[in-house]
């Protein structure tokens, strides 16, 4: 299920100057504005946890979660060299999962472990803070990557609906229509973060077995579903 020339190949589009660049913007700027914080407020938890929510888990996770899960795949089928990779001996769903594994661990390594360095700064992981938002990020990396990845595949403008979902859907409904929030990664992730840090310092709108259920199955459904559309892709080609 996972062969290693695709992943390099995968490695290599994401990790390439131009977008490596803009997948250090966020990741910098999480961590400039902790500095930031941590010199003016000192350490608080409260504070810390409003800057790991409201931008490490709102906004920068999703957001490389676009970069990394759409760009593992949609470059390659907007200009046609997924012919080329789809021409190998290589089984469709293995394709999809190893861009999908490609597409975590990049997302991991740019939301992740700034999450925790951040929440280091912010109050030195003062209510186990800084440990469940960097589990909240690691978590949402794995859903977030295989929603866009299917996004990827499907659509020709999937960073455009991953733009959408991440900052209209989740950023703007989510915190006026408190119906949306089931439907969010963020608070799926926030869920299990719950569990982890002191009393009230993270809070999400949906229960954890719910959101456990809800990642697992949602990365389950968009891989497979991801892996049907590129076969129906490759006969395509064929005929």
């Amino acid at each position: 299920m996972y062969d290693p020339t695709v992943a390099r190949l995968t490695y290599r589009a994401l990790l390439g100057r131009r977008r490596a660049a803009i997948l250090f913007v966020l990741p910098v700027l999480l961590v400039a504005i902790s500095v930031a914080v941590r010199t003016f407020a000192g350490a608080d938890d409260g504070v810390a946890s409003g800057v790991l929510g409201g931008f490490a888990i709102a906004t920068m996770v999703p957001l490389i979660g676009v970069i990394a899960g759409t760009g593992a795949i949609g470059p390659e089928i907007d200009d046609g060299s997924i012919v080329y990779l789809l021409a190998k001996p290589v089984k469709r769903p293995t394709i999809i999962f190893t861009k999908l594994i490609v597409a975590v661990a990049v997302t991991m390594l740019f939301s992740a472990l700034p999450t925790f360095v951040a929440g280091l700064i912010l109050n030195g992981n003062g209510g186990q803070i800084a440990i469940a938002y960097t589990i909240a990020a690691l978590v949402a990396s794995i859903a977030y990557s295989a929603l866009f990845l299917l996004l990827g595949t499907v659509s020709r403008h999937a960073v455009v609906f991953g733009l959408v979902y991440a900052l209209v859907w989740e950023a703007l409904f989510g915190s006026l229509v408190p119906g949306a929030r089931t439907l969010s990664v963020q608070q799926w992730s926030l869920s299990v973060a719950e569990k982890v840090a002191g009393d009230g310092l993270v809070t999400s709108d949906v229960g954890l077995p719910l959101a456990t259920f809800l990642l697992v199955g949602v990365t389950a459904v968009a891989t497979w579903y991801a892996g049907q559309k590129l076969r129906a892709l490759k006969l395509a080609g064929e005929e």
